[in-house]
């Protein structure tokens, strides 16, 4: 079902009067608490409001859902922007148990792979790598919790190409940093909710200099995607304070690699004299346990 998820609440609010006494349970509980809701399996929801499983699933066909997965996956899309970081500690609580977060966490961490693999456009990455491969200068901007995925694809696109620069909160404002930014460039930019406005003005203003614009963000629906002319989609869904970013590095992964295989011949040759520079001035210890245990 292609739904408008801002429509959603308002939805459920003018077919209330035709659900059952059941549903109507279901859609009250959802118009009060819709964020915890977003992140219920089928038959949580029914248990905190007192009906069956197979009853949430009727409500999310009622509504013209094709199932429960999709009503939450609308829900989900409507709240992650919105929840304040004090509200995900909150949800985190309820969805994830203290004494098993590991277990919890890398099983999320686990969904957002598959799901991200489902959902990528591979026409989409190609023409990113081309583009990269292109450009005659790549920028790249991810601030706050992105800075971290921006550092990552930054620090290796430097050993591959001599073209790239990170763009970064610093001494002079972001736009100066992009000052000659134009056709012919190409500007990548990461976010993920809550999304970082001035990535949102950077990936903006990339668009009217006539740069190609990358977005590596959560979905379609991201105001990131919006300014992009390639998307790639990276689930990041956590009911938790901390936003999970092992699914979009691994496609930042997978960008740089897709990168370095077309640039062989030249890497091959950096990490040559690379290796000879981090030997020379001892950047790695190259000492094995059993050299250590002689001293």
């Amino acid at each position: 079902m292609e739904n408008n998820n801002t429509d959603l609440m308002r939805m459920i609010q003018t077919k209330f009067s035709r659900l059952s006494k059941g549903q109507k349970l279901i859609a009250e509980y959802i118009l009060k608490h819709y964020d915890k809701a977003a992140f219920m399996t089928a038959a949580k929801l029914g248990a905190s409001v007192g009906v069956s499983e197979s009853t949430v699933v009727r409500f999310a066909n009622q509504l013209g859902y094709e199932g429960y997965p999709e009503l939450q996956k609308a829900l989900q899309e409507l709240i992650k922007n919105k929840l304040t970081t004090a509200q995900r500690i909150e949800l985190s609580n309820d969805f994830i148990i203290p004494n098993n977060a590991l277990k919890g966490v890398l099983k999320s961490d686990i969904e957002n792979i598959r799901a991200t693999m489902e959902k990528i456009n591979y026409e989409a990455f190609e023409s990113t790598v081309n583009s990269i491969l292109n450009s005659k200068k790549i920028y790249i901007v991810g601030l706050r919790s992105s800075a971290a995925l921006a550092d990552f694809l930054g620090f290796y696109l430097n050993l591959i190409l001599d073209n790239v620069k990170i763009v970064s909160y610093g001494m002079s404002d972001i736009f100066e940093q992009m000052l000659t930014l134009g056709e012919g460039d190409c500007v990548i930019g990461i976010g993920f909710p809550r999304y970082a406005m001035r990535t949102v003005e950077t990936l903006n203003y990339a668009k009217s200099r006539g740069a190609d614009v990358v977005a590596i963000t959560d979905s379609v629906l991201s105001p990131l995607a919006t300014k992009a002319d390639y998307v790639l989609i990276a689930e990041s869904n956590m009911a938790s304070f901390v936003d999970s970013l092992v699914a979009p590095l691994s496609v930042i992964n997978a960008l740089i690699i897709a990168v370095g295989l077309k640039e062989k011949d030249k890497i091959s040759k950096t990490f040559t004299e690379l290796e000879q520079v981090w030997q020379e001035y001892q950047i790695y210890s190259y000492k094995t346990n059993k050299d250590i245990n002689k001293f």
